[in-house]
């Protein structure tokens, strides 16, 4: 019979960890940029092979333009609009889109528009801590 672990918030069996149902109000969740435009994360899945964030970005909101050395991204919008800039494009992404972004591309999601945009970035392997200002 699978039991909780307490500690690490999962199901664990003989045979180690099973898969879990996960969501916003188990995740962890973080904070990033100041004032007005302070935007919200919740890191849905953490390993050091793939990372699964969601993310919340009010109008006006932009990340700083980095790239990352290792770390593959993929980016999917789940409400609202948001712009993305990859090296020298830019791309308008609305719920239902998503883009995928390769190691060492620049890189940069903003929401120019009136409204939320929610999304998710996937990454692989993990991005924390492979992040390169451009």
């Amino acid at each position: 019979m699978a039991k909780i672990d307490p500690e690490k918030k999962a199901l664990r069996d003989q045979e180690g960890p099973l898969p879990l149902v996960m969501n916003r109000e188990a995740a962890e969740s973080y904070y990033w940029g100041d004032g007005p435009n302070r935007s919200m994360g919740w890191r849905l899945l953490e390993g050091n092979d793939l990372t699964v964030i969601e993310e919340v970005m009010p109008p006006g909101a932009a990340e700083q333009r980095h790239s990352h050395t290792f770390a593959r991204q993929y980016f999917y919008v789940l409400e609202g609009e948001a712009v993305m800039a990859v090296a020298d494009r830019t791309y308008a992404l609305k719920a239902g889109d998503g883009i995928h972004v390769s190691p060492k591309q620049a890189h940069q999601i903003r929401n120019d528009s009136a409204a939320e945009v929610r999304f998710l970035v996937i990454s692989a392997p993990r991005a924390s801590g492979d992040r390169t200002p451009r």
